[in-house]
């Protein structure tokens, strides 16, 4: 079937439009989910299922799930998108160029996530013109994604009733992930000793030099093909006539081997420790000692799919359906998905033609947005 030649491309790109210019940064997704509900209930669906998720979250509305009765002999599939977007993200005016879509200049673009909930409304919108039939389906939006999969982690995955789905939430196009990293965040704390800098700097302990020593030698950047340490966040100090007391580090590493994770969170503490118990205090003037507070919180798993896999061969089988040629790949960074592969539920990530993510010059093309939805139409249609 040519689904191009029945996708909308100019109500598609409306409604990509409508979606960015509402605003639903994360954890004020609440105008973003009636948005979505209002354009699906209008075209026939039933309301959907609220969870209680918003009671972890603390975002204004829980996660959302439709659901679509279809041929009960088709195995069910769920399709996700993420509600929220990161900042600066409010007040987005889009900027049409073509079939180019930026913003401004002032603010992200937001199709992180929404060129994919574009595309799961503009299928959803072919399949009941043209009384296509579909596999039993969900569309699953989810909150709080940007700031650390919190709506996905709250989820109760007996919600779902598919156990095989689709994330579209990534980079470029034409790219199917099958392996993405687990996650380790380090929340670093160095204590030293206040005194006054120019009186007294003898009674002090600078935790400013002691953070900066372990940091020159710890492990940073790209450290293989699979994983990668970085230190994002440094807070300390009052002023720059006192000695400062507290240094505040937030770090990360990820690596698509649990192995190296763990080991390299282990190096990375032993490194800071080892700057702390290397201190002495030459003048025997300081009034106390340097501690280490050293904690590492896993963000999320690892996801690793095989191409063997039901639900990679299915997208694979799809995309030959519309002339796609689709590359399996390892991608850096997680997603909803890496939780709901840990919950049971197979979940590959989907290219949605995005780039320059997180930025405010992020763009997407029209082009890319409806091969989408071809694809989309493709995995769903009976």
């Amino acid at each position: 079937m040519n689904f191009n030649a029945l996708i909308n491309q100019e109500r598609l790109a409306r409604t990509f439009i409508q979606l960015c210019e509402t605003d639903s940064p994360s954890g004020q997704e609440g105008r973003m989910a009636k948005l979505v509900t209002d354009i699906l209930c209008g075209l026939g669906a039933a309301p959907p299922f609220e969870d209680t998720s918003a009671e972890e979250t603390g975002s204004d509305c829980g996660n959302l799930i439709f659901r679509f009765a279809g041929d009960p002999q088709q195995e069910p599939l769920f399709l996700n998108c993420h509600l929220d977007t990161v900042e600066p993200g409010q007040g987005i005016k889009v900027v049409r160029q073509g079939d180019r879509f930026t913003s401004s200049g002032e603010t992200i673009l937001g199709s992180d996530d929404k060129a994919g909930i574009a595309a799961l409304l503009e299928a959803w919108q072919v399949i009941q013109e043209n009384k296509l039939s579909h596999v039993p389906l969900e569309f699953l939006f989810t909150t709080s994604e940007e700031i650390g999969l919190l709506g996905a982690k709250a989820l109760d995955p007996a919600h779902v009733q598919a156990k095989m789905g689709y994330a579209l939430d990534s980079s470029g196009f034409g790219r199917v992930i099958v392996n993405a990293p687990a996650y380790n965040q380090l929340h670093i704390k160095v204590k030293g000793v206040a005194a006054h800098a120019g009186l007294q700097p003898e009674q002090g302990i600078n935790a400013i030099v002691l953070a900066a020593k372990a940091l020159a030698a710890a492990p940073c950047g790209r450290i293989d093909h699979e994983t990668t340490v970085n230190f994002g966040l440094i807070q300390g100090g009052v002023a720059s006539n006192i000695v400062p007391e507290q240094v505040l580090i937030e770090g990360e590493i990820r690596s698509h081997s649990l192995e190296k994770l763990e080991r390299l969170t282990q190096e990375i503490e032993a490194v800071f420790q080892g700057v702390i118990a290397a201190w002495h205090d030459p003048s025997g003037e300081v009034q106390g000692v340097p501690e280490l507070d050293f904690q590492a919180t896993l963000g999320f798993p690892a996801m690793k799919l095989s191409t063997d896999d039901a639900v990679i061969q299915r997208i694979l089988a799809a995309g030959k359906r519309i002339g796609l040629e689709l590359r399996c790949e390892d991608a850096g960074g997680g997603s909803d998905a890496n939780i709901f592969n840990g919950k049971g539920l197979a979940t590959a990530i989907v290219a949605t033609g995005m780039t320059n993510v997180h930025s405010t010059a992020e763009e997407v093309s029209l082009a890319d947005m409806t091969k989408l939805t071809e694809l989309v139409l493709a995995l769903i249609s009976g």
